[in-house]
């Protein structure tokens, strides 16, 4: 094998993501938030090792993305939270618990909710195994 590529024993960073999913929810603190679904953006960076279906070429090999963003979609849903800090950590348990994966990272936006402000949110990042 050529120098690129992967040896055993060398660390992974391979990363399937899903950047831009929309889910609408109930969410917020104020009265006035949960009137009506409000749309949520996710950035979702999952740490897993692709070197099976790069050699397979075969999805059963890797993290379906399609099958992450309909998990995310329907489990959102599903739910409804105050604190975009409680949706995170759920999002993150969902993915953890359904994808083969050691590792995620989300961020979580809440577009146009202030004046003069674009978005607001957060980002965490889990293991697991990991206490949260």
């Amino acid at each position: 094998m050529g120098s690129g590529f992967y040896h055993e024993g060398q660390a992974m960073n391979d990363t399937v993501f899903l950047h831009g999913l929309k889910v609408d929810t109930l969410i917020g603190v104020y009265d006035w938030e949960r009137t009506r679904p409000q749309t949520i953006l996710f950035d979702i960076d999952i740490h897993t090792d692709l070197s099976a279906a790069g050699a397979s070429d075969e999805v059963d090999d890797t993290v379906h993305y399609g099958e992450v963003a309909d998990t995310v979609r329907a489990g959102v849903k599903a739910q409804q939270f105050f604190l975009l800090e409680a949706l995170a950590e759920y999002v993150a348990t969902l993915i953890l618990n359904n994808f083969r994966c050691e590792r995620v990272r989300l961020r979580v936006v809440k577009p146009g909710i202030l004046p003069d402000v674009r978005e607001v949110g957060i980002s965490i990042e889990r293991r697991r195994g990991a206490q949260s």
